[in-house]
């Protein structure tokens, strides 16, 4: 896959989604980034938003074009040329001169996506530019200038890198100005209500989940991070036909981890009050499930209301969406278990 230029300017700005503590200081500390030039690193796990952030923090102050510059796709022999350029004729199959990513980066931002992948060689050409804003594109003997901002991102622990020698230690000191930590999605859980509404916006404005896949959603340690949960929306919205997205409707990742969470004679009600059976390892009904009483029908539905609420922080109107009820359904149902005014 080829790196390219991407230019943002017509694209809504990026969001990072969520009101959690640790989600708050990512968004200060974006907030006080984009008030300057000062190069960032951004670290985190795979899938944790880290081109998001990046590109809030140009989107804050958008001066020149945003350029990504995945440093994992530089393989094979022309990876100098997708960075620095190179003329026609510098070697064979160039038939015209090419502007690399350096160049396309000049006056803007430059995000070195996963730049603990870069081969050595490029890390040392890729300091000179960093220092000296110069840099000469292949089989040309003119020096040009390129002047931009650098975000680099990664999810390796470059100090470990550098102590392997792997990664050049001026190079990580060039571009430690300033560390930006991004915390994994299990470290700040009460983000994924949030953010499983906000994809339900972007992908399914008329789906909602039921209870019983928001508590497994919340449950979850998500190791792809936001990634993953933005996918395993998509996922549901593109199987279900109808407005609810149930338990059943879970990618199977976390209808596996449901079921190594089951005691061994776990209850059928949870599964029951969503209108569906308790599912096995390969999705069927097991038998001895059913051990302790089930619960009346009209206590499931007050617990879920419950629930609902407490997630929802009181919040009546998000808390029928959640149900799959319509708002004044709920105010009825709260008034019929004595649940509030």
């Amino acid at each position: 896959m080829i790196p390219t230029a991407q230019a943002p300017a017509l694209e809504q700005p990026p969001l990072l989604v969520g009101q959690s503590p640790r989600l708050r200081y990512v968004q200060r500390m974006v907030e006080k980034l984009a008030k300057g030039r000062w190069p960032a690193l951004i670290l985190g796990e795979t899938g944790t938003g880290k081109e998001v952030v990046a590109r809030s923090i140009h989107s804050a102050n958008p001066a020149g074009t945003f350029v990504t510059i995945d440093c994992s796709a530089f393989v094979g022999p022309l990876m100098e040329s997708e960075l620095f350029g190179h003329r026609r004729g510098a070697f064979t199959g160039a038939d015209r001169d090419k502007i690399g990513l350096i160049e396309a980066a000049d006056g803007g931002t430059a995000f070195f996506d996963e730049i603990g992948e870069m081969p050595l060689d490029l890390q040392a050409k890729l300091l000179r530019v960093l220092q000296e804003k110069e840099f000469r594109p292949l089989g040309s003997t003119v020096t040009k200038r390129s002047d931009f901002r650098v975000i680099a991102a990664t999810n390796r622990d470059l100090a470990k890198e550098v102590d392997k020698g792997t990664f050049r230690q001026d190079l990580y000191y060039r571009l430690n100005v300033v560390t930006l930590r991004l915390p994994p999605l299990r470290d700040r859980r009460e983000d994924v209500p949030a953010l499983l509404q906000h994809f339900l916006r972007k992908y399914g404005s008329n789906h909602s989940f039921t209870q019983e896949a928001l508590e497994a959603a919340l449950a979850y340690d998500w190791p792809g991070n936001v990634r993953e949960l933005e996918n395993s929306v998509q996922h549901m919205v593109a199987i279900n036909t109808g407005p609810l997205l149930h338990l059943r409707d879970l990618p199977s990742a976390l209808q596996n981890f449901m079921v190594s969470k089951r005691p061994p004679q776990a209850s059928f009600s949870a599964s029951a009050s969503a209108g569906h059976t308790a599912f096995g390892p390969q999705g069927a009904v097991q038998p001895g499930f059913v051990s302790s009483p089930i619960l009346p029908l009209v206590e499931m539905e007050r617990r879920a209301i419950l629930s609902a609420l407490e997630y929802t922080k009181g919040d009546r109107l998000m808390a029928a969406h959640l149900l799959g009820i319509g708002r004044t359904t709920l105010y009825r149902k709260l008034k019929e278990y004595q649940l509030g005014d």
